[in-house]
């Protein structure tokens, strides 16, 4: 039972024959759910579509920080409708990049509150997009109360790891690449960690530590699909079936069987997302 927590099943360069042919490797993979997360509007719609033509599929709608130079009022309005409908489980991915910087640091913090602000007005778990920008994600998520005690009160506590709360504030990191000290610090927060294929690439002794030190209960794993291709496949395109080989590098860093890294994880990705 493997669970992608973050994968792009509405790429735009995808052909619906291409879509099509993925979702049917994905039908016969060990794979049991698969979150489709949005990063505009056209691919918020397709999420919701994928979502609606598998079992296994679920959808994440929002605005990329890449894309909030073209964002306006009215579609964050269309964004909050398609967050209403079913299988539709979180806002994201939302958040800052000021690696390429495609939008400005003004407009990417601008919607990255608005979308902050959706997402507590509808009670919704939040999956977070942040590179290169470290300090402004983190104070943006404090400033509009993503780790408020009212926000936490509105989820289930997670069973509790020695010296950290139980309480969970539904706010994910995604593709975590920073360091082991801030990852433990977004937990301690309420927060929840996402690591994808680069874990199982040769010298990241950053990611080995994330995973040594943050509890499992606050683990998540993903493909960030058609992106980042775990060993043995990279330099392929990724897909969700080769989640696989990242539950399987967190099982030999935690040093625990494969099996009950994929169950745990699987566990707390349907937590997570409200997912029964």
């Amino acid at each position: 039972m493997l669970f992608d927590s973050h994968a792009h099943i509405n790429f735009e360069k995808y052909t619906d024959e291409e879509r099509n042919a993925l979702m049917k490797e994905i039908d016969q993979s060990d794979v049991s759910y698969v979150m489709d997360v949005a990063f505009d509007l056209a691919s918020s719609l397709q999420s919701v579509k994928d979502a609606e033509s598998r079992d296994w599929c679920y959808a994440v709608v929002g605005i990329h920080p890449h894309e909030t130079g073209n964002a306006d009022e009215m579609e964050i309005a269309l964004i909050e409708g398609l967050a209403k409908k079913d299988k539709v489980q979180a806002i994201g991915e939302i958040g800052l990049d000021y690696h390429y910087m495609l939008s400005s640091k003004e407009e990417q913090q601008k919607w990255f509150r608005e979308q902050i602000r959706l997402a507590n007005r509808l009670k919704m778990p939040i999956v977070i997009h942040s590179r290169e920008a470290s300090k402004d994600t983190l104070d943006i998520l404090k400033e509009e109360g993503a780790f408020s005690e009212e926000r936490k009160s509105w989820f289930p506590e997670r069973k509790t790891a020695e010296g950290i709360s139980g309480k969970d504030a539904r706010v994910l990191l995604h593709c975590y690449s920073g360091s082991a000290q801030e990852a433990l610090q977004y937990v301690k927060l309420g927060g929840t960690i996402s690591m994808a294929g680069p874990l199982t690439f040769k010298n990241n002794r950053k990611g080995v530590e994330v995973v040594e030190k943050v509890p499992i209960e606050y683990l998540l794993v993903e493909t960030d699909a058609p992106y980042l291709t775990p060993e043995p496949h990279r330099g392929k395109p990724n897909k969700s079936p080769y989640v696989e080989h990242t539950v399987r590098r967190m099982a030999v860093i935690k040093g625990l069987p494969y099996e009950e890294v994929a169950r745990i994880t699987c566990e707390n990705a349907k937590r997570f997302f409200n997912i029964k």
